[in-house]
């Protein structure tokens, strides 16, 4: 019964998978994809989506990352699998899921279930590419136009050697709208043998117990929800366990987003820092109502030390008499 913290394009980096693995309940990252097309990436490039690789591809806490590659040329896809393993992953991910309009134009990601030869070829290429002893696996949707292409993808993935799928329960088309079609990952995971872990609209241990029952899946990959509320799989754990667990309070998390800013900023311009941070606090308003209470004084902020002083700041939780005041 796994948790996997789940790729985000610009958000879930390295820092912010140190700061979420320190909390516990994660079993497993993945990167962000690494974008491949005609030439050869240098080492560097690996080792900037997936500093880890220089920790035996483990996060600070031993957390296992996955190394995420994304893009639609077997042969190109298969030596940059090879040379990922080679600098040290010990997962090779390859991105079939994708729904950006930019990622999708040139032939990667999402798009790419419109073709499950392809998908057979590239995954086929990668696992003939990567060391027997490494596994190989892939992250995917329903289908681009429409839902309908999970299976026959999924079964091109696990016949290419694929050893796990991740499937988001959505289309390209549905985007990130709810609900998420876990019915739908039923479909897929009756149809294949290799392992189906379930993504897609878990916000609450409420929803993952729910995501488990109607996928059929003991694993789940959570992104957003784990942005949110940074402590959903310690929670998750302890309803496991049938443990009582007091849910964390809003100092914590900003002590989170503070840990995080320090990382970013060895890394980043502040002004890219504050991007980030208020990317991570927009996901918290879903999580703490201290979170959007500041957020319309905080959307506004473009430095780092004011923005981290306004999340410091103790603010009312307005009541119903003052909604309706106002």
């Amino acid at each position: 019964m796994r948790i996997i913290l789940a790729p985000m394009e610009g958000l879930v980096d390295a820092p912010i998978r140190e700061t979420l693995t320190k909390v516990g309940g994660i079993d497993r990252c993945v990167t962000e994809f690494i974008r491949v097309t005609h030439g050869m990436l240098p080492p560097r490039v690996f080792y900037k989506y997936a500093p880890e690789l220089h920790n035996q591809a483990l996060t600070e806490v031993g957390t296992p990352v996955a190394v995420q590659l994304l893009g639609s040329d077997p042969e190109m896809m298969g030596r940059h699998g090879a040379k990922a393993a080679e600098l040290g992953a010990r997962q090779v991910d390859i991105n079939f899921g994708c729904p950006a309009k930019t990622v999708n134009k040139h032939k990667g990601g999402c798009v790419l279930m419109r073709e499950p030869e392809l998908l057979h070829q590239i995954t086929a290429a990668v696992r003939k590419a990567v060391p027997a002893a490494i596994p190989v696996t892939a992250k995917m949707r329903l289908g681009y136009d429409d839902r309908s292409m999970g299976v026959a993808c999924g079964q091109a993935l696990e016949a290419a050697g694929a050893s796990e799928i991740v499937i988001h329960a959505r289309s390209k088309v549905d985007g990130y709208k709810p609900p998420a079609y876990w019915e739908e990952i039923a479909k897929v995971r009756e149809a294949v043998d290799c392992h189906v872990i379930a993504n897609g609209e878990i916000w609450t241990v409420e929803d993952y117990w729910r995501c488990r029952k109607v996928s059929g899946c003991d694993d789940v990959m959570i992104g957003r929800g784990l942005i949110a509320r940074p402590d959903l799989a310690a929670q998750i754990k302890a309803s496991q366990q049938g443990e009582d667990y007091t849910p964390m309070a809003w100092p914590e998390a900003v002590s989170l987003v503070r840990e995080y800013a320090a990382a970013l900023q060895t890394r980043l311009e502040d002004k890219y820092v504050t991007g980030r941070i208020k990317q991570w606090l927009n996901y918290l308003r879903q999580g703490f109502t201290e979170a959007e209470a500041l957020w319309p004084q905080a959307r506004k902020l473009r430095e780092v030390a004011p923005m981290l002083a306004c999340l410091e700041q103790t603010v009312p939780v307005p009541t119903s008499d003052d909604t309706r005041a106002a």
